[in-house]
């Protein structure tokens, strides 16, 4: 399954209501961070698929979601499981950090 471009609009349908964990990640275009992570939630997508969503935020386009996470620096990722947020990272990680981020 391929990275699911998280809105507004779908927020409450892909994210909240989701049956699985769903991995945030809040980039943008201009970050360099930003990019060397985006590979990385590219393959775990594939790799999680069927036990877990993976979405992007870009922070740019969807400033109210930023503002609701309280996301100051990105990359910053989130895990959301029932709804609730149970994890958030600042920075790139390793692939194994944030696979583990959904255990």
């Amino acid at each position: 399954m391929s990275v699911l471009k998280v809105t507004k609009e779908n927020f409450e349908t892909e994210v909240l209501n989701s049956d699985k964990p769903v991995l945030l990640d809040f980039w943008a275009a201009w970050c360099g961070p930003c990019r060397m992570v985006a590979p990385i939630i590219d393959e775990i997508a594939i790799e999680t698929e069927g036990k877990a969503k993976v979405g992007k935020i870009n922070v740019d386009e969807q400033q109210e979601l930023a503002s609701k996470f309280k996301v100051m620096s990105i990359p910053t990722l989130v895990v959301i499981k029932n709804g609730k947020v149970v994890e958030t990272v600042i920075g790139a990680r390793p692939k194994q950090a944030i696979l583990s981020m959904l255990q």
